[in-house]
């Protein structure tokens, strides 16, 4: 195992355990911890800093790790759709992140990619699970769960993220390159 291989490893471990502690912080309060994303954040930046199969793994782990210590998100369907959304976010940010030259305007059109993938993913897996329990899925659910009440997080999202990629690229802190 390289050096570089290393780094990204731990780096991965350490994206982890932020998505693991950083709902804590907006917990407190479910309907405000929900509508941020915090889980979102560090799997992002995982795509973006190590790459997209460091940001797949991390993404498709830490809701199902967060469910299976912590009861939240609930598993089934929550943590489930949410693993697939996730594991796209880091897979999608740190693809197009990777092929992408690193300017701020390109920063920020990898996020928006991503977070629509994600909310795309999100929905089909929600219909697929809702399918397998008997359940049903509408336009009007998708679109109150990915848009409507996620409007909090994706301004957060847009608005810290993209500072905190360009910040760590001019530390040299990435290591999807």
């Amino acid at each position: 195992m390289t050096s570089l291989q290393v780094r990204k490893m731990t780096y991965a471990a350490l994206y982890l355990a932020i998505a693991m502690v950083l709902p804590f912080v907006t917990g407190q309060i479910p309907e405000i911890g929900a509508m941020l994303s915090p889980m979102h954040i560090p799997v992002l930046l995982c795509g973006f800093m190590c790459g997209w199969p460091w940001g797949l793994a991390v993404g498709l782990i830490a809701p199902l790790l967060r469910s299976v210590i912590f009861g939240m998100p609930v598993m089934f369907p929550g943590a489930v759709a949410m693993a697939f959304e996730l594991a796209t976010y880091g897979c999608v940010s740190g693809l197009l992140y990777h092929l992408l030259p690193k300017k701020a305007w390109c920063t920020y059109a990898v996020l928006v990619i991503s977070m629509i993938a994600g909310r795309v993913v999100w929905g089909i897996a929600r219909l697929i699970l809702a399918g397998l329990s008997g359940g049903s899925f509408t336009w009007a659910l998708f679109i109150a769960g990915a848009v409507t009440n996620a409007i909090p997080g994706i301004i957060l999202h847009l608005a810290l993220i993209p500072v905190l990629v360009i910040a760590m690229n001019r530390a040299g802190l990435s290591l999807n390159k």
